[in-house]
């Protein structure tokens, strides 16, 4: 099959729903099939504010229609609701391709994190987004149902897998430091709830392992925690091998891939009971679940490695990548070889533009079920 994946996340981003997608490829093409990842990497970009090592395409209506024309993929797939992913979908729903999306991210909790914008607005806006879409695929069931109380519908399960060649257990001697030696690894933001970790009251020596744009001020707020800035591939599967516990301390991740792969090294996790942790942490068999962040981390002290190792190796990338096949909605045989016309415009109300082709969206817009939406951008 011939598989389009339009994301706004890749490389040299290093994030979750970045080494997901590199792992998809890998397994995708090991399956057999065709890709054409659709990325950043194909236009001209600007720097995300707030978050300027993100990059977000320029002008991508133009080169999103150019390369899925001259592409002609079987399926389509949204990763992401940035500039290329809403590019992609003013076209596939102006001409009736049908898609699937992915919800990676919780963006209506970020987004509050860092400005006053009220999460139900950012709901409704994602409800517009992925309720043009045939399905959205969801990587937990805890998740799927935070969605459904939000008014998605549509949910499909697709999970992660872990690399275990390079996530395994190493030599705790690789850091140095007083132990037990507790760690976070991932993206240094507001949004991870770090300090939630950092503040903890905990014996032996934090480590840090990651970058972002709150990396500076952490560092200069707490000089007894170890920050080692970003590492990669077997560098960094050593240093997690390294750890004695692994700190989790997001409340809005929606899976959290960096905990499979603490576990796949031995590594049990402390986190918060909630989405993300409640579906990849065995509760007291490969890490603690507790209100109590400090209370969690102590627990997971106790718990086995092995059996860390030995849950996390029954998380493989092509039995997920597999799943992602299955979900996908195929585009009608013959789609490409026609005369590609515009179906009629939307009513103004289902109108399936986004930015760059921006429609403001009031705050008390109303949104229809998902059924009529594509009824209406398909024009039927």
């Amino acid at each position: 099959m011939k598989i389009a994946v339009i994301t706004d996340a890749w490389e040299p981003q290093v994030n979750g729903v970045v080494r997901t997608l590199q792992q998809t490829r890998t397994h995708l093409g090991k399956l057999g099939h065709e890709t054409r990842f659709v990325t950043p990497l194909d236009f001209a970009t600007f720097p995300c504010p707030t978050y300027p090592s993100i990059r977000l395409a320029l002008f991508a209506g133009r080169g999103v229609r150019r390369i899925l024309r001259e592409f002609k993929p079987e399926a389509v797939h949204l990763s992401t609701e940035g500039p290329i992913g809403h590019a992609a979908r003013s076209y596939c729903c102006r001409f009736g391709i049908p898609f699937t999306t992915c919800f990676h991210t919780l963006f209506p909790e970020y987004i509050r994190a860092r400005a006053p914008i009220p999460v139900s607005w950012s709901y409704r806006y994602l409800r517009r987004y992925h309720g043009a879409a045939t399905r959205t695929l969801v990587a937990t069931r805890s998740l799927a149902e935070h969605l459904r109380r939000n008014g998605f519908d549509n949910l499909a399960i697709w999970a992660r897998g872990v690399d275990t060649d390079l996530f395994k257990p190493g030599p705790k001697s690789f850091l140095p430091g007083a132990r037990p030696l507790s760690m976070y690894m991932g993206r240094v933001a507001v949004e991870k709830n770090i300090e939630a970790f950092l503040d903890l009251d905990l014996p032996g020596t934090k480590y840090v392992v990651g970058d972002g744009p709150d990396l500076r001020s952490l560092r200069s707020r707490y000089p007894d925690v170890r920050f080692v800035g970003q590492k990669l591939g077997e560098e960094l599967a050593a240093h997690v091998a390294a750890a004695d516990v692994f700190v989790f301390p997001s409340l809005t991740d929606t899976f959290g891939l960096v905990m499979l792969e603490a576990m796949a090294c031995g590594v049990p996790v402390a986190a918060f009971p909630v989405t993300g942790p409640l579906d990849v942490v065995r509760n007291g068999i490969t890490g603690v679940l507790h209100p109590d962040l400090r209370a969690a981390v102590l627990g997971a002290l106790e718990v086995d490695p092995a059996d860390c190792v030995a849950y996390a190796r029954q998380h493989t990338w092509l039995e997920w990548t597999r799943r992602f096949v299955s979900l996908l909605e195929p585009v009608a045989p013959g789609f490409w070889q026609k005369a590609v016309r515009p179906l009629p415009p939307p009513p103004p109300h289902l109108d399936s533009r986004f930015p760059g082709d921006v429609i403001p969206l009031h705050p008390d817009e109303s949104f229809p079920r998902k059924r009529e939406s594509r009824r209406g951008e398909a024009g039927q």
